[in-house]
């Protein structure tokens, strides 16, 4: 990486828009840039358009950050003031098949993509493409400035309400659940935690195969024997402690699937000391009132997918590890407990995604 001379708050170098002919292109660099572009679901129009408009980047020219942005819509002034600050140059190219702006950093023959939508985006995928203190430093400052906003706008209560909305045997839903369980553990009955599952009506192939009842009422995503193991769930939060309820979850997400659970679920139960007739007992004769419940709630609050969490009836679109989702459920104290000072280990695994 090439930086400019100078201290920070010195002008970054003139940007410049430069063409460059076709002819003395290099198909390498052509597909490399080409290829982050469309893994990054940057809308391309490449057809018939690559001769007509002639201009490719040449590798020799590649230094500091490449800014790329639609011909004759190019302000470079946002980003150019953002890279001066972590004494970064800027070259600027314009082309006709890109949609918006985008940015790279070619260094130490790597390619970092360079989010420009935002400040906060722009330093942080700068500190994670290229490890450059200053922008690593200013993330920082951003991210916890944004983390003391949205503690100070979570509502309070003296004890905060958790609702998560899952689905039993969707990846993303159990990725939330481990990072919401040692928050349980440390915060206990603090908080009232409240366990909730992800309904569909006329889903899939219905009844039998996605669905309880004939009517495709009460359906979910993953089959029949996911909206089965979502009952006995209730079940279990119903006739039982909390501790219990995550003891069996945590063994159920680890050990069960969707193609099992109707057997599979039952030495686990008895393992942490369930009773797994009284649990067949309750799906018998309860399964239709706790799905009703389920369905009403999802309803209310506009539940779409798995996980869907609120805190104080606020939605949570943080990222999912027990450090985080510690941090915004404390926020939601109206005096927070000693135990909110502890700092929890671990980070979610897996994107964070949604069934």
């Amino acid at each position: 990486m090439r930086k400019k001379e100078g201290g920070k708050g010195e002008k970054a170098e003139n940007v410049k828009t430069i063409t460059i002919p076709i002819p003395s292109f290099s198909w390498r660099t052509l597909s490399i840039v080409l290829g982050i572009l469309l893994l990054t679901s940057i809308s391309l129009n490449l057809t018939n358009k690559l001769s007509s408009t002639g201009h490719v980047i040449a590798t020799s020219k590649l230094s500091g950050l490449v800014y790329i942005c639609p011909t004759g819509r190019c302000d470079e002034t946002q980003v150019k003031s953002w890279a001066s600050d972590i004494g970064l140059s800027v070259s600027k190219y314009e082309a006709n098949w890109i949609r918006g702006p985008v940015g790279f950093i070619f260094s130490n023959n790597s390619v970092s993509l360079i989010d420009v939508s935002s400040k906060s985006k722009f330093y942080k995928s700068v500190c994670d493409g290229i490890n450059n203190p200053e922008a690593c430093r200013i993330s920082r400052e951003e991210e916890e400035k944004a983390a003391r906003l949205a503690c100070e706008r979570t509502p309070k209560k003296d004890k905060p309400n958790v609702k998560f909305f899952v689905m039993a045997f969707c990846p993303f839903g159990n990725q939330a659940e481990s990072g919401l369980e040692p928050v349980f553990r440390l915060l206990g009955d603090k908080v009232d935690w409240e366990p909730r599952y992800v309904i569909y009506s006329n889903y899939g192939s219905g009844y039998p195969d996605f669905c309880l009842d004939e009517e495709n009422k009460y359906c979910s995503m993953h089959g029949i024997q996911e909206l089965h193991q979502d009952v006995r769930e209730m079940c279990v939060w119903k006739y039982y402690p909390a501790d219990t309820w995550w003891d069996f979850v945590m063994k159920i997400n680890e050990n069960c699937n969707s193609r099992n659970a109707d057997t599979c679920w039952e030495p686990i139960a008895k393992e942490v000391g369930i009773d797994v007739e009284k649990i067949k007992t309750c799906q018998e004769e309860e399964a239709i009132s706790l799905l009703a419940e389920e369905l009403e709630l999802n309803q209310k609050y506009g539940v779409r997918g798995s996980p869907t969490i609120f805190i104080n009836d606020q939605q949570y679109s943080g990222d999912r590890s027990p450090e985080s989702f510690k941090q915004s459920i404390c926020c939601g104290f109206t005096t927070q407990p000693k135990e909110c000072s502890q700092k929890l280990s671990g980070g979610s695994s897996g994107p964070s995604g949604r069934c």
